[in-house]
């Protein structure tokens, strides 16, 4: 098994552009690592710098304790799966998998275990003599997996490997993928734009953007505690409502003003010294579509944290309500109960969780309290 160490990684091509700047990481052992950001931010160019298919333009790249800048792909004990899985047409399952370890010259009675190992772990057992014309694209997926499994890799690379295949089966596979990885108890770095793959498999997710790490974090800690405007709205859907509003000191506190509305501070928030040079300046709000309430209890309890909206659109969603609101001119969304009776051209009033919302300063976009 093997960490690795990414050391001031840089990828530049031709004519001065950079795909990657500077990714500086750390990755322990047998950690589910997950690599998100939107396209064309450096992660899967990244990920093919780990397996040896795309030259490092400067830094270094550790496999354990091994240098492996120089080091040929093959000979670099990794495995990767593609998004397409590069199956062999003319070959049954069986020989897919095996054929990896075929070349390397591997015993044939060694073979028959490894591939049968690996077949039980996937459940694809009663598929070895098929062809992959006659598999379905979550079985596909399986046996790609399945051909990286059998060669015991240090560490696994995997290439958005779930987003050829249709939204029920894309559910299903994360929670294998999970369990694979707790079975294989291999190192898994994996990139996806799909930030809800992220948040459900991974132990840590690195946040991408224009090739420069955002923040690398727990899904959890990413979600409650965004570094930027950036992070908050890539993690999360809906994503975060942003409110560009002022901060106003009043004689009974601090307040967030935007438009005819104002929503009061708690006071653990209003006098934080992060806030302090902030007063009377324009700053953005933040707050997650969950934290609006529109329920009478909420609206009782919360007299200082209150706006009137008109809405636009409601969507049921089976569990719960989205709520497209609009209030003197900024949209908002809202995530309510489904026993919700607001319908669309209502004005209602809804009210702010005013304990979970992020102020973020506006020139930099960096989050000054949370």
């Amino acid at each position: 098994m093997a960490s690795l160490s990414l050391k001031h990684i840089y990828k530049k091509y031709p004519g001065g552009v950079t795909a990657v700047s500077d990714f500086c990481l750390d990755i322990k052992d047998k950690e589910f690592l997950i690599l998100v950001g939107p396209s064309g931010c450096g992660k899967s160019t990244t990920l093919r710098m780990i397996a040896g298919l795309e030259e490092i333009s400067e830094g270094e790249l550790f496999i354990g304790d091994r240098l492996v800048n120089d080091v040929a792909p093959k000979d670099r004990d990794i495995a990767m799966v593609f998004q397409n899985y590069a199956l062999y047409p003319h070959m049954t399952v069986f020989d897919n998998m095996a054929f990896g370890l075929k070349l390397r010259k591997t015993p044939k009675e060694e073979i028959k275990r490894r591939v049968e190992e690996a077949a039980r772990i996937l459940d694809i057992s009663h598929l070895l003599e098929r062809k992959p014309k006659a598999l379905s694209g979550g079985q596909k997926q399986r046996v790609a997996l399945g051909r990286a499994i059998v060669r015991n890799p240090k560490v696994f690379l995997l290439d958005e490997p779930l987003s050829n295949l249709d939204a029920k089966l894309r559910a299903t596979m994360r929670t294998e993928l999970t369990k694979i990885h707790q079975r294989v108890g291999v190192t898994f770095v994996y990139v996806t734009h799909d930030q809800v793959e992220a948040m459900t498999m991974a132990t840590r997710i690195v946040v991408m953007k224009d090739g420069l790490i955002q923040q690398v974090d727990t899904p959890q800690n990413l979600y409650d505690s965004p570094v930027n405007l950036f992070v908050a709205g890539f993690i999360g859907t809906p994503q975060m409502n942003f409110i560009n509003c002022t901060l106003d000191k009043r004689a009974d506190g601090v307040y967030l003003a935007f438009g005819s509305n104002s929503v009061k501070l708690p006071e653990n928030k209003a006098n934080a010294e992060e806030l302090r040079d902030y007063i009377g300046k324009e700053v953005i709000a933040g707050i997650r579509p969950e934290c609006i309430h529109d329920d009478e209890a909420y609206l009782r309890a919360m007299p200082d944290a209150i706006v009137e909206c008109d809405v636009e659109v409601t969507e049921l969603m089976g569990a719960e309500i989205y709520l497209y609101l609009v209030t003197d001119e900024t949209n908002l969304v809202a995530r309510v109960s489904p026993r919700s009776k607001t319908r669309a051209g209502d004005i209602i009033n809804v009210a702010f969780d005013m304990t979970r919302v992020h102020i973020f300063d506006k020139d930099t976009e960096r989050c000054i309290l949370h």
